[in-house]
């Protein structure tokens, strides 16, 4: 992208730079948050996925687990508050969740723990035989510096004051939401993409 702004950039006045630099880099970022079996990056697979949009509209889903996956932790099913019993009982096929999620999200949406969500991401698309139309990407890639450091502070602050339980996967995707609101009103201006590591 650097490349290609700089090539345009050098054809336009001052005040049409500012416009387009603005164009370029200003997003309305969908968010995503998955909920999953255990932390094992080998044997774990998502039980439950949410994802808030631009306007802050949540979706998720429940997800029935595929014959494949027999992993289940009971320490973080008290943490997350799903039992395999509902799963089987409710949850939505792994085919299903994910046609929806191609069919619901845009380019690219982001998540807060890029490791974990894009093993889980994987492992749901791979059960579903097809590929996602998107790209998952770190939060950590809108944030500057600085915002970087304010933001586990600001995520506590939404926390505590939508009341939401975390650990389920809709409300963790709108507290995202709402923290990059908040990071947007307190610079009260538009935040750029940056190249920061894909961890957060």
């Amino acid at each position: 992208m650097g490349s290609r702004l700089g090539f345009r950039a050098s054809k336009l006045g001052k005040k049409q730079l500012i416009i387009y630099i603005d164009a370029m880099t200003t997003i309305q970022p969908a968010f995503i948050d998955f909920e999953a079996s255990s932390l094992d990056l080998i044997a774990s697979y998502p039980i439950e996925v949410g994802v808030c949009m631009p306007d802050g509209t949540l979706h998720s889903w429940l997800i029935r687990p595929h014959v494949l996956w027999q992993d289940w932790s009971e320490s973080a099913e008290q943490i997350h508050g799903i039992s395999r019993q509902t799963l089987e009982a409710e949850g939505v096929a792994v085919s299903d969740v994910a046609r929806e999620l191609n069919e619901l999200l845009p380019e690219q949406v982001f998540c807060d723990a890029w490791t974990f969500d894009s093993f889980w991401l994987h492992r749901l698309f791979k059960a579903a035989r097809i590929s996602p139309d998107f790209q998952l990407e770190s939060i950590s890639a809108l944030l500057e510096t600085r915002q970087v450091r304010q933001w586990s502070a600001l995520r506590q602050q939404v926390i505590a004051d939508l009341g939401l339980p975390v650990h389920r996967a809709a409300n963790d995707a709108l507290i995202l939401h709402k923290t990059w609101e908040r990071i947007g009103l307190q610079d009260n201006a538009p935040v750029a993409l940056s190249d920061q590591s894909r961890q957060l």
